[in-house]
């Protein structure tokens, strides 16, 4: 990638302003951005922060800004242009949507084997292949509201984009795949938590997450990053079967991603998942600030919170060492574990949707369905 000359104070500035709003940025990626990003890229993220954007959508535009000047700066040599002609956008499209049957005869068809290298040695792409059609249009989408946010008009809405998309992703069908290909449910959360018998720093903070995102209703990733113990509330203890009082803590997540404006999403931990959570914070010495962090090579825990991504790398480090398929699960299978368990375990709908805060009775419902199918008896017809 070619740039005009940024000097090294230049780019600590940006580091520095960057920190800032850390808590809405991939956190790995501070110093990256910092010599990507421009300084008005910057003051407009610090802008939006202003705003009281929520923190996903602001880290999805920050992570989506700094990937769309990597992709820019190796496919045309200069920086994103504000606002980006049509053509920038349909090139944009074209690098990101195409055949990988026409690729094997057509060598120059789709991005650019010097852009793709590019971006991977920049570290900003990872996967093979196309893009998913949802990830284009996100950026698109993101792009699009980063130029009206500078009070510019773009050729989002234009006819040819549009059909440029559309023809392309009806060229190449991809199937829709769950984000887990399977649900965590608690036979398989009892094979992860096994991996974490362990009294190391590390076992305690990793049962603390997976015990507390699974039975906080299947929290997001981000929000299990995201918690913070100002969050945190003692409740009352709940009776036991046996009478036996057990801990009772209330998580106040604030506003999510399917809330509205100003309202708080409150859930509620209750025994097991209660003592984890209060292990992890007596064995991490935390009495504020980020709940879960991440840990250093020398057991030293940092003042940081965990990435998001660092979440959904715990679990899949969990499967590995519970002698699991590592493809098959991600972190977004505790969400989905979480609602399909239920469905098992008879409880009502409205029940589970109060605690994993789905706002979408479809969504929600097709856990259950699955769920009934699967054991009734129509699927025993021989």
């Amino acid at each position: 990638m070619t740039k005009p000359l940024t000097t090294n104070a230049a780019i600590e500035r940006r580091a520095e302003a960057l920190d800032t709003i850390a808590a809405v940025l991939p956190i790995d990626r501070r110093d990256k951005l910092a010599e990507i990003l421009s300084d008005q890229d910057v003051e407009t993220l610090k802008h939006l922060v202003n705003e009281g954007m929520g923190d996903n959508t602001l880290r999805a535009l920050a992570s989506d800004l700094g990937y769309l000047e990597a992709w820019c700066l190796a496919a045309t040599g200069s920086s994103l242009p504000w606002s980006a002609p049509e053509a920038l956008l349909l090139k944009f499209v074209a690098h990101h949507l195409w055949d990988p049957a026409r690729r094997e005869s057509d060598p120059e068809h789709g991005m650019p084997a010097e852009v793709d290298q590019c971006l991977r040695d920049g570290g900003f792409l990872r996967s093979t292949g196309p893009h998913a059609p949802d990830t284009v249009r996100r950026r698109l989408a993101n792009w699009s509201t980063l130029t009206k946010w500078r009070g510019l008009d773009g050729a989002f809405a234009s006819p040819a984009l549009r059909s440029a998309i559309r023809l392309a992703v009806r060229a190449v069908p991809r199937p829709r795949r769950r984000k887990s290909a399977k649900a965590v449910t608690s036979d398989v959360l009892g094979k992860l938590l096994a991996t974490c018998s362990g009294d190391s720093l590390r076992d305690v903070r990793d049962k603390a997450i997976l015990m507390v995102a699974f039975a906080s209703g299947g929290r997001r990733r981000s929000e299990v990053a995201g918690l913070r113990k100002e969050q945190l509330t003692v409740e009352p203890p709940v009776k036991a079967e046996d009478g036996s009082p057990l801990p009772c803590l209330s998580i106040h997540l604030g506003r999510t991603k399917n809330s509205g404006a100003g309202q708080d999403e409150v859930v509620y931990l209750t025994g097991r998942p209660v003592e984890a959570l209060n292990a992890w914070l007596v064995a991490a010495k935390i009495d504020g600030g980020s709940v879960f962090r991440a840990i250093d090579r020398w057991g030293h825990v940092s003042r940081r919170a965990l990435d998001p991504k660092a979440v959904n790398d715990i679990v899949k480090q969990r499967v590995k060492m519970a002698g699991l398929e590592v493809g098959e699960f991600s972190a977004h299978g505790l969400r989905s574990g979480y609602l399909t368990e239920a469905a098992n375990r008879g409880i009502p709908l409205p029940e589970a949707m109060e605690q994993s805060r789905h706002r979408s009775l479809q969504q929600a419902s097709s856990y259950y369905n699955n769920a009934a199918r699967r054991s009734g008896r129509a699927t025993r017809m021989l």
